[in-house]
């Protein structure tokens, strides 16, 4: 197995210069083509979500009913990664498309996008595997590296993934929070409250819409309630199972690292290239695999780079292995199949003290 070499201070400028670089080219290369794809998802979303709805109002007919859930499940895939998340790391703020503006954005998915604009643009993309200082290492319920310390309950933790998985979006929503903090008497009941507001408000609006309006809206149109209503759970299941996968493969393979909270004093651009690199990993495959990743499969360039439009990662990250190479950097990418098998194999392994 390979190994990073280590970088003097002179190598940590001169990586962080060549990074930058690839940015601001990139940055002076956006323009109508940028655009005019991202509009192209957002009408695919609309598609998919509005006919995976009208198939299911058809009723328990097999093939209409499998489709329609797919089709749903499609839309909110792409809605979700390609779309939403994109979007409100403000990769399209420059096209002043109020529709795509970063702030303002809110997705199809129980967490409020206040809440993952916070926890993930903001604390994860600025403290990427920093342990202590990243919440998504483990989530809080998980042991993944042999630097967490152990606690008892980590023993179920095939458990908790498994159940995490399939509720990936209540997951997200309710990391937020920060219900650990509250327990251990660290926030108030003054400081939660507000926070509960609007994850009750959330999850009840997406509730409503998936599993009281869309089934009785079957009723005047002759369909089945719990034809639609179950179309919509599966489609629900379909992009949490989805999600998860790929959001564990970026972030909890093999090759990933996690950090001592020491490293962020007087951290240097360089180093913290550096760090997105190597607490990083890549998924390789097709142009269409990428698109319904949302361009995570380039998880690499994606924390390199976060504010950048997530369909140019293909082309960026053939500079950016080449710069990792040249500094002795392991590039860190693989096929779904390695690679969520390699985080199944730590959630297994660190259950253990």
């Amino acid at each position: 197995m390979r190994f990073d070499r280590e970088l003097t201070f002179a190598e940590l400028d001169a990586f962080g210069a060549e990074l930058d670089a690839l940015r601001q080219r990139t940055l002076d290369d956006l323009g109508e083509a940028d655009a005019r794809y991202i509009r192209r998802i957002r009408a695919a979303v609309r598609f998919c979500c509005w006919s995976g709805r009208a198939l299911l109002l058809l009723g328990w007919f097999p093939p209409t009913w499998l489709l329609g859930a797919a089709l749903l499940g499609l839309g909110k895939i792409l809605e979700n990664m390609e779309l939403g998340h994109n979007v409100m790391h403000g990769q399209y703020d420059w096209m002043n498309d109020p529709e795509l503006r970063g702030t303002r954005y809110e997705w199809d998915i129980a967490g409020p996008s206040d809440f993952w604009r916070h926890t993930h643009n903001h604390i994860h993309h600025s403290y990427t595997n920093v342990l202590g200082k990243d919440d998504d290492v483990g989530y809080g319920v998980v042991r993944l590296f042999p630097e967490q310390r152990w606690k008892p309950f980590y023993r179920w933790q095939p458990l908790w993934v498994t159940l995490q998985a399939v509720l990936f979006q209540y997951s997200v929503a309710v990391q937020h929070l920060r219900l650990d903090q509250y327990f251990k008497g660290r926030m108030s009941a003054d400081e939660l409250r507000p926070r509960l507001r609007q994850f009750n408000a959330k999850v009840l609006r997406q509730s409503v819409k998936d599993y009281l309006l869309f089934p009785l809206l079957a009723l005047p149109l002759g369909g089945s309630v719990t034809a639609v209503l179950a179309g919509n759970l599966l489609a629900n299941l379909i992009r949490n199972l989805w999600t998860f996968t790929v959001i564990f493969c970026g972030h909890f393979t093999e090759r990933a690292a996690v950090f001592p909270p020491e490293v962020l004093a007087g951290e240097s651009r360089g180093h913290w290239y550096l760090r997105q690199l190597r607490g990083s990993s890549n998924l390789e495959g097709g142009p269409l695999f990428h698109i319904l990743t949302g361009n995570l499969s380039h998880q690499i360039e994606h924390h390199l780079f976060p504010d950048l439009p997530a369909r140019r990662y293909a082309e960026m990250a053939k500079v950016v292995r080449e710069i990792a190479g040249r500094y002795g950097q392991v590039y860190n990418s693989g096929r779904l199949s390695v690679q969520f098998g390699s985080v199944l194999k730590r959630v297994w392994k660190y259950r253990l003290a």
